[in-house]
């Protein structure tokens, strides 16, 4: 259970659900609630597919192309904390436009839900905990992202514009803390020869 855990608030903070949401409002405000749930349904499965498959795929590629655990943490260590002080700097996050027709699968399902942080921290996870936490957290987090899409109006009400923005930016530090954390680590690796 504890490397469940250990799985699950990285990709919590990675997934930046409450961070997304005024996202996915801004591109679904003016469509009804079935077509609102298709879109989430659709963002979810892809959300899902794309971790999941990076998962099953990411370690072969990547050692096909030569890259090491520790090269991967710096890289990513790095990307995440780039990815985290845009999130902490900028006003707002940006919205996209999409056609509604894939509008769950992309941008809501990639990059929105599962872009470059979640994949950066997966594949890390699944080298420091194993397989099936990581694969159980990023399923819990794909599917709590899904959930506060689902409910978004309720959850949009009760934090508020202010609320929503003091959540996104406190888990952009905290990613920027695990960004740090990542690139720490790969040096260390790389230093004593691993």
């Amino acid at each position: 259970m504890r490397q469940f855990w250990l799985c699950f608030l990285p990709l919590f903070v990675a997934v930046d659900a409450i961070g997304v949401l005024p996202i996915y409002m801004g591109l679904t405000e003016d469509l009804e609630p079935p077509e609102k749930h298709r879109i989430v349904v659709q963002s979810v499965i892809t959300a899902s597919l794309v971790a999941l498959g990076f998962l099953a795929a990411g370690k072969v590629i990547l050692d096909f192309l030569g890259v090491t655990v520790a090269d991967f943490l710096i890289a990513g260590g790095t990307l995440l904390f780039l990815l985290s002080l845009n999130d902490l700097l900028s006003v707002e996050k940006k919205r996209r436009r999409a056609d509604a027709a894939s509008l769950g699968a992309v941008p809501l399902g990639v990059p929105l839900i599962v872009g470059p942080a979640v994949l950066s921290t997966i594949f890390v996870l699944v080298s420091e905990h194993g397989i099936l936490p990581t694969v159980t957290a990023t399923v819990a987090n794909i599917a709590i992202g899904g959930a506060v899409f689902w409910f978004s109006n309720p959850i949009n009400r009760l934090l508020g514009k202010a609320g929503s923005r003091t959540v996104s930016k406190l888990a952009a530090l905290l990613l920027a803390a695990i960004a740090v954390r990542m690139v720490r680590r790969g040096f260390m690796m790389v230093l004593s020869g691993g």
